[in-house]
């Protein structure tokens, strides 16, 4: 069952995406995190253990209580009907997975660099990455989002994949929990320093494993899209640490040398400036296309996780 969860869910992430009108899991993550958050501070000492302390049961407590709910639920839709089971985690599997979301966002930022509009394409490129948008000229709005698909092939999509293979729907969404944690906590700024660095090792011990796959696996997409595959494969033994996660570089490094261009490099995010290294080497400027080819190399390389996942499930 978990084999046909995990396809359709592919499939309807693919056809439909996120639908703006649907009711989204991670958004009601995100609420629990905000509410833990108001709940704890000022229960706590304000001091770093206190900080770590808070961290660390928001680092539990969400995780755990999305698999034991999600768990849960699909037994008794299960134990209702084994279609019913059937079609919830597929439901659940199709919003883990947010290929088609990415492709759509970043698709937009292609047509507002295209028309040319820079300001409408900093504005939508905005929407899809963490970093200040507003004094971007055109290479960085491309580069952002261009590196954004890179890494959200890992986390958005293949690490999903993965996850929901092992434990279906409610181990998939388990992650989707880690995951926006960090994305809410993670920061390394004076409100989060402490109190978000539970739920951000967290995160990076959930993806270490699959940012690595996904790398290899972006390597191999590289191939079979007809980009540099050997260029894939060196820039990702060279800068796959040339980040301060270890894990966001992976696939990355793997796009900025399919590709032949040069990404990451300093950014500015709350208006503080934060000197990251480069990765990859600029053997040419990067252009608008460059993120279209992004897109057809990460859903190749998701459809080889699913593959390749599927098969391995099948036989063991």
């Amino acid at each position: 069952m978990t084999v046909w969860a995990v396809l359709g869910g592919f499939v309807l992430d693919a056809l439909f995406g996120d639908p703006a009108w649907l009711p989204h899991p991670v958004v009601y993550m995100g609420k629990a995190i905000s509410k833990l958050e108001k709940f704890l501070r000022p229960r706590l000492p304000k001091t770093p253990q206190g900080e770590l302390l808070g961290g660390a049961i928001v680092a539990f407590c969400l995780p755990v209580g999305t698999f034991l709910l999600t768990g849960l639920v699909c037994w008794g839709a299960a134990r209702l009907h084994p279609l019913l089971g059937l079609a919830v985690q597929m439901f659940w599997c199709g919003q883990a997975l947010a290929a088609r979301g990415l492709v759509q966002e970043s698709t937009n930022v292609y047509k507002e660099l295209k028309k040319p509009d820079l300001p409408g394409a900093r504005k939508a490129v905005s929407r899809i990455v963490g970093r200040d948008t507003a004094e971007l000229t055109a290479e960085g709005v491309t580069k952002a989002a261009v590196e954004t698909v890179a890494e959200n092939a890992s986390d958005g999509v293949i690490a999903p994949l993965l996850y929901m293979l092992i434990g279906g729907a409610p181990l998939a969404l388990t992650y989707k929990a880690i995951n926006t944690m960090d994305s809410m906590l993670g920061y390394k700024n004076e409100k989060y320093l402490y109190f978000g660095r539970v739920p951000a090792k967290l995160d990076d011990v959930a993806n270490y494993i699959p940012s690595r796959l996904a790398g290899l696996l972006w390597v191999a997409a590289a191939a079979f899209t007809h980009n540099d595959a050997k260029g894939a494969w060196k820039i990702w033994r060279r800068d796959r640490r040339n980040h301060a996660s270890p894990n966001s570089a992976q696939t990355e490094s793997a796009c900025a040398g399919a590709l032949g261009v040069q990404l990451a490099g300093p950014a500015y995010y709350f208006g503080e400036y934060y000197a990251k290294p480069t990765i990859g080497d600029a053997l040419r400027p990067i252009e608008p296309e460059d993120i279209l080819r992004a897109n057809q190399m990460m859903y190749v390389a998701s459809s080889f996780a699913l593959a390749w996942g599927c098969a391995f499930r099948a036989l063991f």
